[in-house]
C-alpha cells in the first residue's frame, strides 16, 4: 500500500534546517567579508565580494603560535589518558580487591569536583613547581580532570566483554598482560575512541586553567588568543569568526574520524 507524505514532518524539518543553517551560514559568510562590508550591510546579507585576508590575518597576528600551542596541549593531554586510563580501567573491571575499589571510588569523587573550586591551590601548587607560564602547567591538570570520565567511560565498554572469553585465554595459558593487549583493547576501540575525543575536546576547548596559568604570548593557546581580535576601539568580528572557524577544523576531523565509537562508546555497548 502507497503511504501518504507526511507534509508535516518535512515543513519541521525545513523549519530545522533553517534553524541550523542560518548561524552557519552567518558564521561562514562573515569569515569570507571585509570588516567594513560586514559593518555597513549586517551579517545576514550576502557579502558584495569574498576575501581570505580574515584567515590569513589570524596567522599573521600570531594565531598560529596560539594553535601550535594548543596541538601541543591536547596530543599530551591524550596521550596521558590512553597511558593511564586503559590499565586502571582493566584493573578496575578484573580486579575484586578493596584497594582498587578504593582508588575507583576516588576517581569517582574528582567527577563531582569543578575545576573553579580548585583554581586558586592548583595555582599556587603549579607555580611551586616551577610550571607557571608552562604549556606542561596546563597539560597536567587538564589531564587530570579528564582522568576520572574517562575511566568511567572505559571501564564501561570493558564490561561488555563477555566473561567466556577472559575464560578462553585463561585456559590457553593468557596471563593478564596478553589478556589486555590481544583481548581487552582491540575488543574497548569503542570506549578508547570515546575518551580520546572527550580529552580531545576538554583541552581543546580549555580556558580556565590556560588563563590563570600561563601569562606571555609563548603559552597562549586558542581559546586565549581569540582576545587578541577585541581592542579598546571594538572587535573585528570577521576577524575573530575566522579564527573561531579555524580553530573549530581539527576538533570536528577528531569527532567526524571517531563518530559512530563514540556514540556506540556512550551507548555502554563500546566492546561489542
Amino acid at each position: 500500500m502507497r503511504r501518504r507524505p507526511n507534509y508535516l514532518a518535512g515543513a519541521g524539518s525545513l523549519v530545522w534546517l533553517f534553524l541550523v543553517g542560518l548561524p552557519l551560514y552567518v558564521l561562514l559568510a562573515a569569515t569570507l567579508r571585509t570588516r567594513q562590508d560586514y559593518a555597513e550591510n549586517g551579517p545576514v546579507s550576502i557579502p558584495d565580494s569574498f576575501t581570505l585576508d580574515n584567515y590569513t590575518g589570524a596567522f599573521d597576528s600570531g594565531f598560529g603560535q596560539y594553535f601550535f600551542n594548543t596541538l601541543v596541549v591536547t596530543g599530551c593531554v591524550i596521550g596521558i589518558v590512553l597511558l593511564l586510563v586503559p590499565p586502571l580501567a582493566y584493573a578496575i573491571v578484573r580486579s575484586r580487591g578493596r584497594t582498587t575499589s578504593a582508588i575507583f571510588r576516588l576517581f569517582l569523587l574528582g567527577l563531582a569536583i569543578p575545576a573553579q573550586a580548585v583554581i586558586v591551590p592548583m595555582f599556587y601548587l603549579i607555580s611551586e613547581a616551577g610550571l607557571y607560564d608552562n604549556l606542561l602547567g596546563v597539560i597536567l591538570p587538564t589531564a587530570a580532570f579528564c582522568l576520572p570520565m574517562s575511566a568511567l567511560i572505559l571501564s564501561g565498554a570493558m564490561r561488555d566483554i563477555s566473561p567466556e572469553l577472559y575464560e578462553a585465554m585463561a585456559m590457553d595459558g593468557a596471563s593478564p598482560r596478553r589478556m589486555f593487549l590481544q583481548l581487552v583493547l582491540p575488543l574497548s576501540r569503542g570506549g578508547l575512541s570515546t575518551i580520546v575525543v572527550f580529552s580531545a575536546l576538554q583541552a581543546w576547548n580549555g580556558f580556565l586553567f590556560p588563563l590563570v596559568l600561563t601569562q606571555s604570548d609563548s603559552s597562549k593557546v586558542v581559546t586565549l588568543g581569540l582576545y587578541n581580535f577585541q581592542t579598546e576601539h571594538g572587535i573585528d568580528i570577521p576577524g575573530l569568526l575566522g579564527a573561531v572557524v579555524l580553530s573549530m577544523v581539527p576538533i570536528l576531523l577528531v569527532y567526524l574520524f571517531a563518530r559512530r565509537a563514540l556514540v556506540q562508546g556512550l551507548m555502554g555497548v563500546g566492546g561489542k
